[in-house]
């Protein structure tokens, strides 16, 4: 995954580079007469990335192509995008290698593909940065195995979207435990999302965050109230003691970062 104008590297496979075919060598258009549709990226889920490992993700596509015009002499792959319509020019995440397809007929392919998100710093890619995080349109690239100029690509947009997201931490403590029935119990917290830029977790700052509280014995949270993050993420509250049960607080998610929940803390009320 790459952040560039789109290209072919050497190989043939899909890469993300600077376009430098002088317009003088460019050849006739050969661009694959065909059309995509059926496009999934993670199987239409958010993909979630943390701070440090790398997150590979399977995509699904179908290519229509005429009954003359042969699989093998073009490569294929789904891209993601920002801005009204995918161009060479466009700011795109897309997969290194192209799909694998597989004729369905003589004029249907179905295809899979890669595509790989990286949060670590790297000498050899483009990685993720904060400002990726968020909504991504999807669309796709075709282009011929001997691609020589910018005429050559078949581009389609708007087949669909997806979220890149910051992986979510959030913690929990209620104290003290055990506590007296009257007393308050203070509950602390911390709401952390990735940071791509630094490769860690921080926090996650001025959002509304749910305290819920579940019975003992009940299988149903219910909330509270709602609790914001401070500018560093931490989470502080008070309640009453008044029976035993667990605490927990949960968030429910942004464009950027996905919904989590705590791991609750029981409390035994004497």
């Amino acid at each position: 995954m790459r952040i560039r104008a789109l290209v072919v590297a050497s190989s043939g496979a899909l890469a993300l580079s600077a376009l430098a075919v002088p317009a003088a060598q460019a050849a006739p258009s050969a661009a694959p007469n065909v059309t995509f549709s059926n496009v999934k990226v993670n199987a239409g889920k958010a993909v979630v990335v943390g701070p440090t490992a790398k997150v590979t993700v399977s995509a699904t596509y179908t290519v229509t192509k005429p009954a003359s015009l042969s699989a093998s002499s073009f490569d294929s792959g789904p891209v993601l995008y920002r801005g009204t319509k995918l161009t060479l020019d466009s700011d795109v995440l897309s997969g290194d290698n192209p799909g694998t397809c597989t004729a369905s007929s003589t004029t249907v392919l179905k295809c899979t593909a890669k595509i790989e998100f990286r949060p670590t710093v790297s000498t050899d890619f483009d990685d993720l940065a904060n400002s990726d995080a968020g909504t991504w349109k999807v669309g796709a690239l075709a282009l011929p195995k001997d691609v020589t100029s910018d005429d050559d690509f078949t581009l389609q947009s708007n087949l669909g979207a997806v979220n890149v997201q910051r992986q979510a931490q959030l913690t929990v403590n209620a104290a003290p435990e055990p506590v007296m029935k009257g007393k308050t119990i203070t509950v602390t917290g911390k709401l952390s999302r990735a940071n791509w830029d630094t490769n860690k977790y921080a926090g996650y700052a001025a959002m509304p965050v749910k305290l819920q509280f579940k019975k003992k014995g009940s299988t149903t949270y219910t909330t509270v109230k709602t609790v914001k993050t401070s500018s560093t993420g931490t989470l502080k509250t008070t309640v009453t003691a008044s029976v035993d049960g667990t605490y927990r607080y949960t968030f429910a998610g942004t464009t950027t970062t996905p919904a989590i929940s705590a791991v609750g803390d029981f409390v035994d009320v004497k």
